[in-house]
């Protein structure tokens, strides 16, 4: 049913492109098609559920061998857009609708949800399994803030039209790079507030993000401890020892 949907979506358009059409090319009635699946939006759920969990294999090779943030957060991104690259042109067929806060199919949606956490997850692991150092209190805050990168990658993903999607691989390093910086940066402690800002500032005002970080409160438990004046090496990635 899914592979149906995304090659009618392809040729007619999603707007166009109807249950019982998708039935009839599928070989199922359309009584079938609407037991496993409400509507094209449900397929659309489904679609996003395979791709993140075909994305979650594609990155163990990067997430089980590398250690340093920079190259491990690159390995991610470019991961989803090997992953992807299949469904970029079916992209743009349905971007317009996912693009409204209130539809279903927006990554933001409540519908969406199973896909975002496994994202968020995948994120979560990148930086837990990196040697860079974060203060305790940004240790929810940096891994929402990257897949908020990657969603404005996939935006940008959706609108290039390069040979092999050249210039959105090149989008992912730099911003990659600079993603480890503010990583880095992070560790002093005069700059933790901007980050919690900037933090903030998503969470409040994109659609689903105050759900999400409200369903995880209670697995922050209490106030982290606070870290002692010790200062930090140049790098930001550990105390000065003396």
């Amino acid at each position: 049913m899914i592979e149906t949907a995304l090659r009618l979506f392809r040729e007619r358009g999603y707007d166009k492109t109807t249950m019982r059409a998708i039935a009839q090319e599928a070989g199922v009635s359309v009584g079938n098609a609407y037991y496993y699946f409400g509507g094209k939006e449900h397929l659309i759920q489904g679609f996003y559920d395979r791709i993140v969990a075909e994305h979650a294999v594609a990155v163990r090779p990067v997430l089980d061998e590398e250690r340093d943030f920079e190259k491990r957060f690159l390995g991610v991104l470019a991961a989803w857009l090997d992953v992807a690259a299949p469904y970029h042109e079916f992209a743009s067929q349905f971007f317009k609708n996912a693009a409204d806060p209130e539809s279903p199919l927006s990554p933001f949606s409540p519908e969406s949800e199973s896909a975002r956490r496994v994202s968020l997850d995948i994120h979560r692991e990148v930086l837990a399994g990196s040697k860079a150092k974060v203060s305790p209190e940004l240790a929810d805050a940096v891994p929402e803030l990257m897949w908020l990168a990657q969603m404005g990658l996939v935006l940008y993903w959706v609108f290039d039209r390069s040979g092999g999607s050249e210039k959105t691989y090149r989008l992912a390093a730099r911003g990659a790079r600079l993603t480890a910086h503010g990583v880095r940066l992070s560790r002093f402690r005069l700059l933790r507030p901007l980050v919690n800002e900037v933090h903030d500032l998503f969470r409040d005002f994109l659609p689903g993000m105050a759900e999400t970080v409200a369903r995880r409160a209670p697995s922050r438990g209490a106030t982290p401890p606070r870290e002692d004046a010790t200062s930090l090496d140049s790098t930001g990635e550990g105390p000065v020892s003396g």
